[in-house]
C-alpha cells in the first residue's frame, strides 16, 4: 500500500507519545514493504521535504494568521487567548498539508495512494479535506479525546473537529478497549471502531543492555544510595497524569519505607505545584524532580535503575510509558479507574500478574499499591519478569504495524466493494 499519513508531531520534533507512535509505526510499515508519506508540523527550522529511514516526510512551512483568525472564529476559540497562535499553526498546517497531498503528490507527481490516515484532532482537518478531494479510503485514529484530556470539559471546536472526522472516516482505530467504550458513550458509531494497541521496541527497551555503572551513576545524581529503593514516574506533568496525587501519597509510603526515593521525570504546567507540594509536605529528601524532556537513551537508564514504575493517571487512552516499564522488566502501579488503557496492558491479579491497579484520584490508594510491591520484593521481581514477556508477546511494533495494516487493507476492500 501507499499511505498518506497525517500527524501533528514527527521526528525530530517529538513532544509526547504521539510522536513516539508515529516514528515507530511508520518505520515498521516501511519494513513490511509499504510506502508512507508523512505530513506533519514545521516549526520553521526543518526541511519542507526529506526522506527519513525510507519515509517521505513533508513539512509545509507555516504563516502566521493569528491576527486574522479573530475576524472569523467562534466565541469558543476567542477564549483560547494567547493559545490562538497554537490553533493557527494547527489550522494552517492542516490546510497546507492537504493542499500539498492533493495538488503536488497526487496531481503533479502522480503518486497513487491507497489510503489516508489522520491522527487525533491535530491532523483531522487535513484528513477530512484530503478525503473529500480524493475520495480515498480514510481511517481516523483516536489516540485521545478532547473531553478526556480536559477531564469532562474542553473546547467545543476541538470536539466538533473530532466528531466530524469520525463521521467522515470509513473506519476509526482507537488504542484500547476502554477508549472504544468511551467513544461509543459519546456518540461515535460503534460499528466503525476497531481497537489496535500501541507498541514498544523491546530490542531497545531491554534491561540486559543497561550497564550497572550507568545505574549507579544515575542513582548518585539523585542522591540515592545502593541500598535505597527507587520509584519512577515518567510523563507530562499535567492533571490527567495523577502526579500531584502521587506526591501526596509519598508521606504514607515513607512512613513505613523511609528508604524509598521517588524520581519525577517530565515537564508540564504543574512543575511549580509539584515543587511547592514537596516543600509543604517536607519531602525534599525522598522526592527528586527533574523537569526536563530527556533523551530516550537516558530515559531507558531511569527505567533500568528503578524498582517500581508508577503511572497513576486519571485519564490514559493507552499509556506507552507502561509498555516502556514492562519491557524493562519492572512491576507497575497504574491508574485504572475511568478511561484507562492501562487496563489492557497491565494484569492486576492471578498467575500472570504484572502490576497493581489503583485509583489515580485517590492518594491513599496509590500509596497502598506502592507499599504492596515494596513489601513483597520477590513477587514484585516476578511481576517484572512477566511484564517483559508480555511486552515481547503482544506489543512489539512489528506486530502492531502488521495488525494496523490488516485493518487498512480491510477498509480498502470494503470501500471498493461498496456499490
Amino acid at each position: 500500500m501507499r499511505i498518506g499519513f497525517f500527524i501533528w508531531e514527527y521526528p525530530p520534533r517529538i513532544v509526547g507519545g504521539l510522536g513516539t507512535y508515529a516514528e515507530n509505526i511508520t518505520q515498521a510499515m516501511v519494513k513490511l514493504g509499504h510506502d508512507v508519506s508523512v505530513f506533519t508540523m514545521n516549526d520553521g527550522t526543518l526541511k519542507t521535504r526529506e526522506t527519513l529511514k525510507g519515509i517521505d516526510v513533508n513539512r509545509p512551512m507555516l504563516v502566521d494568521g493569528a491576527g486574522i483568525l479573530p475576524l472569523c472564529m467562534t466565541e469558543d476559540l476567542r477564549r483560547w487567548g494567547t493559545g490562538i497562535k497554537f490553533f493557527n499553526d494547527v489550522l494552517i498546517s492542516n490546510i497546507l498539508s492537504a493542499t500539498k497531498f492533493v495538488n503536488q503528490l497526487i496531481k503533479h507527481e502522480r503518486y497513487k495512494f491507497d489510503l489516508i490516515c489522520a491522527h487525533d484532532w491535530l491532523s483531522a482537518m487535513a484528513g477530512i479535506m484530503a478525503k473529500r478531494e480524493t475520495h480515498l479510503p480514510f481511517v481516523f485514529h483516536f489516540h485521545s479525546t478532547e473531553w478526556g484530556r480536559a477531564l469532562g470539559g474542553g473546547s467545543d471546536t476541538v470536539i466538533h473537529i473530532e466528531k466530524t472526522a469520525a463521521d467522515a472516516a470509513d473506519r476509526i482505530i482507537t488504542v484500547s478497549y476502554p477508549m472504544q467504550e468511551d467513544l461509543v458513550r459519546h456518540g461515535i458509531a460503534a460499528d466503525k471502531i476497531t481497537v489496535c494497541w500501541n507498541g514498544i521496541r523491546t530490542d531497545r527497551y531491554d534491561p540486559t543492555k543497561v550497564a550497572d555503572e550507568d545505574i549507579i551513576r544515575l542513582k548518585s545524581r539523585y542522591g540515592i544510595s545502593p541500598d535505597e529503593r527507587m520509584i519512577l514516574f515518567v510523563g507530562r506533568l499535567t492533571a490527567v497524569k495523577g502526579v500531584v496525587n502521587l506526591v501526596k501519597a509519598m508521606p504514607t509510603v515513607i512512613s513505613k519505607h523511609p528508604e524509598v526515593k521517588l524520581v519525577i521525570l517530565g515537564v508540564g504546567e504543574l512543575e511549580r505545584t509539584i515543587s511547592d507540594l514537596i516543600t509543604v509536605l517536607n519531602l525534599k529528601d525522598n522526592v527528586k524532580t527533574r523537569f526536563e524532556f530527556v533523551s530516550e537513551e537516558e530515559r531507558i537508564v531511569h527505567y533500568g535503575a528503578c524498582d517500581i514504575f508508577v503511572a497513576p493517571s486519571v485519564y490514559e487512552p493507552f499509556g506507552i510509558v507502561a509498555l516502556e516499564g514492562m519491557a524493562m522488566g519492572k512491576p507497575l502501579v497504574v491508574g485504572a479507574k475511568g478511561t484507562s488503557g492501562f487496563r489492557d496492558s497491565v494484569i492486576p491479579s492471578g498467575p500472570d500478574q504484572t502490576g497493581i491497579h489503583v485509583d489515580g484520584n485517590d492518594s491513599a490508594d496509590i500509596a497502598w499499591g506502592i507499599k504492596s510491591l515494596l513489601e513483597d520484593t520477590e513477587e514484585a521481581r516476578k511481576m517484572g519478569e512477566r511484564a517483559r514477556k508480555l511486552a515481547e508477546k503482544y506489543f512489539t511494533w512489528d506486530k502492531i504495524a502488521a495488525y494496523t495494516l490488516g485493518i487498512y487493507e480491510d477498509v480498502i476492500k470494503g470501500v471498493k466493494d461498496k456499490p
